[in-house]
């Protein structure tokens, strides 16, 4: 696809949703009545009117009493005339919405009809909050009157006034409350500013079924994307710290590739099941990557589904927590609200390894020769002083391979334009975002080819949401997301041309050789045939990657209230679809290498340079790989809510089924099948004068992976909630403790994916003849034929996991509100592969699902936010979360023999077995008196020294083997997840930063090993060269041992010895901001500083040797302007 032909795509695309909703209908304005009835019913004169309009009236029968005989006089009256006469003296109110009337329960009316009835002001409009999203349910009332109403689902209302004098007051939970003069419109639009001293709020839940947050009994958070403050190319690193519950850790900032690993409340199973929560956008069961592709702009909230109440409803698909995305609907408006975001980014690294020069390299080998002679030349003096000198540059290369390839900052840019309005029967939604990343690689391939292999990644996402509104009591909806990646970049990934770059030594090849005529291609230096150069594999083609990923949705609302008050069905088909393309255009290069040289009397040089390896061709090669995927998703809905008096029910039942079908099977048959899935799932709710809560739920599954009779799960949960500040004892209290409830819930969750296993129960045969058993006292003896990849288990069943919740909610002098709740899970008949089948019955790599592991995870989660005005002018807030969340292992399937040691019963899932370490070896003799190290390779003075550990029965055998492995550090997933931040705000500006941070978590050093064989003579990290073992610097507590030519087994094995502190608190988000009328200049930071005893690279990226694609200090500046 050309840049034309997008272009003009996105042109097409955004013109059709413009234009894709009809005006205004004015009908009630233009209906008039003439008629007169002397002491009727009421129900007579509704159903005069039925008769002669449109109008349907919808009211329950307990509301008004009917029967009741009154007299009406009209002369070319609107039906707002009409009601404000015939409810006269009733506490009911009306709302009309197009041709409905629906009458429901409001303020007492005067029994006095003012003499200027007659003469009332119709007016109309719509109430929206300062995000532009409507508000349901607001009320409006006349000053000093009891005349009033509410707006319906759309955000609108009706209201007849006396005269163009009357004062409006509107106010809804959690908003502040506003006073509006009439004057001489007839059409309000009202804005109402968020009050921070009442966050009252609906929050969507299961399905996107919404209750009231004081109504609520589940552990459910919400939060909106403007509190996240993210730049808009990635979603879930800003999770951590933001949201209670959320444990989220960034490993990369490799453009693409830069989202977070984030688990609900910790983890609660092992490797083989999947940790990680369900993601539902718009209904639709979606991944990391697709949340990550969402612009900001088109997000009208999250919310985090944590305890079984809230889940249980998704049956196994809710095992991990649930994550709910709502995209942003229309509004009927008399005027679209336009509004367009650009943001500019600049990225740099957070922390980058420092390397020593060449000559500092050659010296360090020098002495790991010396350390460890294994038949390898050391580096000449006169080379060293070459080096040192400037001297040939091919002969005594010193190359900055990262300033080479790599840049110090990187650019993106990113465009958002939406729209959103509509009429009374049709609204809309429609938004365009185009985003453009170059990561931080330099554009070589240009200095050598004629083709430009730079990083380009242009990200374009469409949203178009519409809802039409049918007739009186139905609505259809249509949610279209289209996103569409065009990336192109070198045929090795980013990250691994970083960890080339970091890993090749500056002074053992030059990056080429000159050209002497004597070959068309370049000649690229290498040390050794199989050594790799990083430039050489960067620019030596490239890969074109296109993805689409188009997701539609159907929605249908029927309102039953003919059938049953209260009663509605909602119906939903969706389907996504993921296509990608890969065109790889690549060409092979030849290596060189100096075989000799000499210096001539003049000083110059004369060098015979070899080939290593055979002549390869260097055209250009081209190859295409095509990937995709598609899910198709129905589910309807009955949805029960009334109220009786004091009595509040609710009911909902769910069907649902999905079909998921990989796109490019191949010729595998398993991949080839369809994954389906069906669960049915309901849920009953009560509630008693707002106080007295319950709410049961329930999810019904079956899984392909289970045999008949252990197919299908049940998993109903139970909760209830008791609101103590509605209590009449606790009033007195109220001025100091604004709400007060309490909740607990219980449920079961299901789980029954076997780590990406189709089918476990069933046996898996490998008929091919290749080598099958393995047996003999040595395991020797290899013998072929037909044999067993996976034996049958027709006893495989459910992973449960028993999730206990106890929550408090308050709030605290009417600004402070805080939020707890106790948590634990746990899990039993989790997925393993039985471990201790006993090699000799010649079944060594066969695996054999069972239900035999059992985790507990427990913790806290805590946030608070405080809202306080100081003046009209100046406000501030403070919003913070805690999260603590432990898990262990309370059984697993192991054999460990006499070493309690050894077992994993009782600790995490991500804890690090290793051996304890002693600090150095002093000197042989101090060797010659410890116990025998046998982890690899021979001991000497400066290597890691390591603890003999006892068995069971405390009997010390002298070995250090591997039975002398221990639990050590942390666990490797954070335990401990914080978050906290103020926002300001005085007069047009605003200024807020956020604090993140971890703790209780280890990582890990390993893979420093700079020389080797293997490892064609890495570089070698400064910290090393500054703080080694050595003859000369014989410290027992350096950080790094005695330098070795090959791998030492024994220095590279886990140990205390490379275990660290991953504990770090982050300055993860500034921001200021000015806003003038409908126009904001803003500048933002994200990673911008980092507090952590760890220092040699970013501690949130984990373990290893640093060597990954950094992290990004992000700043932005960005603009926004809205059109009304």
């Amino acid at each position: 696809m050309n840049r034309l032909t997008k272009i003009m795509f996105v042109l097409g695309f955004l013109l059709t949703s413009v234009w894709s909703y009809s005006s205004n209908s004015v009908y009630a304005q233009n209906q008039k009545f003439s008629f007169e009835f002397k002491q009727t019913s009421i129900k007579t004169i509704f159903q005069y009117i039925e008769k002669h309009s449109e109008f349907i009236f919808m009211y329950r029968t307990d509301l008004l009493d009917t029967s009741k005989k009154v007299s009406v006089k009209v002369e070319k009256q609107s039906i707002e005339q009409i009601l404000e006469q015939v409810l006269k003296g009733t506490s009911v109110v009306y709302e009309i919405n197009d041709r409905q009337i629906v009458l429901k329960k409001g303020l007492e009316r005067s029994e006095e009809v003012p003499q200027q009835s007659r003469q009332n002001k119709l007016i109309q409009g719509l109430v929206k909050d300062d995000k532009g999203d409507v508000i349901i349910g607001a009320t409006i009332k006349v000053k000093g009157t009891t005349i009033g109403t509410t707006t319906n689902m759309d955000g609108l209302y009706n209201l007849s006034v006396p005269s163009e004098n009357s004062i409006l007051i509107v106010s809804y939970i959690g908003y502040a409350t506003q006073e509006i003069k009439v004057g001489n419109r007839q059409n309000i639009i009202i804005t109402l500013q968020e009050d921070a001293k009442n966050l009252e709020e609906v929050v969507v839940t299961a399905y996107g079924t919404g209750q009231k947050k004081a109504s609520m009994v589940g552990s459910v958070q919400s939060i909106r994307p403007a509190d996240l403050k993210v730049p808009a190319s990635n979603l879930s690193t800003s999770f951590a710290g933001r949201l209670a519950g959320v444990i989220a850790v960034q490993r990369s900032g490799e453009p693409g590739a830069d989202g977070a690993n984030f688990w609900i409340r910790g983890v609660s199973t092992l490797g083989s099941a999947s940790t990680s929560p369900l993601i539902i956008i718009d209904g639709i069961e979606s991944t990391t990557t697709d949340l990550n592709a969402l612009d900001p702009e088109v997000i009208d909230g999250f919310s985090i589904l944590k305890d079984a109440t809230a889940t249980a409803m998704y049956g196994m698909r809710g095992a991990n927590g649930v994550m709910i995305v709502t995209t942003k609907s229309g509004a009927a408006l008399d005027k679209p609200i336009i509004n367009f975001r650009m943001e500019a980014s600049m990225s740099t690294p957070t922390s980058i390894p420092e390397f020593v020069d060449g000559v500092t390299f050659m010296e360090l080998y020098n002495e790991a020769v010396r350390n460890q002679p294994a038949g390898k030349e050391a580096y000449t003096q006169e080379r060293i002083d070459g080096t040192r000198q400037g001297l040939n540059p091919y002969i005594f290369p010193n190359v900055d391979w990262y300033g080479e390839m790599f840049k110090d900052r990187s650019f993106s840019e990113t465009f958002n334009f939406n729209i959103r309005g509509g009429g009374k029967k049709v609204d809309y939604f429609s938004s365009i975002s185009v985003g453009h990343e170059s990561g931080m690689l330099k554009s070589r391939s240009k200095d050598f080819f004629s083709f430009d292999n730079n990083i380009s990644r242009m990200r374009y996402s469409f949203q178009n949401n519409i809802n039409a509104r049918l007739g009186k009591t139905s609505k259809l909806s249509l949610r279209l997301n289209v996103m569409l990646v065009d990336k192109r970049g070198p045929n090795e990934s980013t990250s691994s041309l970083f960890s080339s770059v970091m890993n090749t030594n500056p002074v053992d090849a030059p990056i080429m050789f000159p050209d002497d005529g004597t070959t068309s291609y370049i000649k690229w230096g290498v040390p050794t045939n199989t050594a790799v150069n990083p430039l050489a594999t960067m620019v030596n083609g490239y890969d074109d990657t296109f993805q689409s990923t188009v997701t539609a949705s159907l929605n249908f609302d029927q309102k039953l209230d003919f059938l049953v008050d209260g009663l509605t069905f909602k119906a939903m088909a969706s389907l996504k679809n993921f296509s990608q393309s890969v065109q790889t255009r690549y060409s092979d290069w030849n290596k060189f290498t100096v075989n000799n040289w000499s210096l001539n009397d003049d000083g110059t040089y004369n060098m015979e340079v070899i080939q290593e390896g055979a002549e390869v061709g260097t055209e250009l090669k081209t190859k295409s790989s095509n990937t995709g995927d598609r899910r198709i998703y129905l589910q309807a809905m009955l949805e029960y809510n009334r109220t009786f008096g004091k009595h509040d029910v609710g009911a909902l039942l769910i069907y649902n089924q999905d079909e998921y079908m990989n796109n490019n099977p191949g010729t595998d048959l398993l991949v080839a099948l369809p994954t389906r899935r069906q669960g049915i799932a309901a849920r009953a709710s009560y509630a008693y004068d707002g106080r007295y809560l319950a709410e049961v739920n329930l999810g019904y599954n079956g899984s392909e992976n289970f045999a008949k009779g252990n197919r299908f799960g049940l998993f109903p949960s139970i909760a209830v909630g008791y609101n103590i500040s509605e209590e009449k004892f606790f009033q007195p209290l109220r001025n100091v403790i604004s709400r007060m409830k309490v909740r607990a819930s219980y449920g079961l969750v299901g789980n029954g994916n076997i780590g990406g296993q189709r089918f476990a129960y069933l046996a898996d045969v490998d008929l091919t003849g290749s080598p099958a058993f393995t047996t003999g006292i040595n395991m020797d003896r290899t013998l072929t034929g037909p044999s067993y990849k996976r034996f049958a288990n027709y006893d495989l069943g459910w992973e449960v996991g028993k999730k206990y919740n106890i929550g408090l909610d308050m709030t605290l002098f009417n600004n402070l509100n805080l939020t707890v709740d106790v948590f634990r899970e746990d899990r039993t008949d989790i997925f393993q592969t039985k471990a201790t089948i006993p090699s000799y019955l010649g079944v060594y790599g066969t695996s054999y699902y069972v239900n035999s592991a059992a985790v507990r995870n427990q913790g806290i989660d805590a946030s608070i936010d405080f809202g306080h005005q100081f003046n009209k002018d100046f406000s501030m807030t403070f919003k913070g979360t805690f999260t603590y969340a432990h898990n262990e292992i309370r059984a697993y399937e192991e054999s460990v023999g006499d070493r309690a040691n050894l077992s994993r019963i009782g600790y995490s899932t991500s804890q690090q077995w290793g051996y304890v370490s002693d600090y150095l070896f002093a000197d042989q003799a101090e060797i010659n008196n410890h116990p025998s190290q046998l982890i690899g390779g021979t001991v000497g003075p400066g290597d890691i020294k390591y603890v003999n550990q006892p068995n069971v029965y405390g009997v010390y055998d002298d070995i250090i083997d591997k039975n002398d492995m221990v639990p050590i550090g942390n666990p490797t997933t954070p335990e401990i997840v914080y978050g906290f931040g103020p926002s300001f705000h005085y007069k047009g500006f605003d200024l807020s930063f956020f604090f993140q941070g971890m703790a209780k978590t280890s990582l890990f050093m390993s893979g420093l090993q700079p020389f080797g064989t293997m490892t064609d003579n890495k570089n070698v990290q400064t910290f090393i060269a500054d703080d080694r073992w050595s003859p000369e610097n014989q410290n027992i507590f350096a950080k790094y041992p005695r330098l070795t030519i090959e791998r030492s087994a024994n220095n590279s094995a886990t140990s205390t010895y490379w275990e660290r502190d991953g504990a770090f608190l982050k300055l993860k988000n500034a921001e200021i901001g000015y806003t003038f009328k409908s126009m904001r200049l803003y500048l933002r930071g994200s990673n911008l500083l980092t507090f952590s005893k760890f220092k040699l690279w970013d501690p949130e990226q984990g373990g290893g040797n640093g060597l990954k694609y950094p992290t990004q200090r992000v700043f932005n500046i960005g603009f926004q302007m809205t059109i009304k």
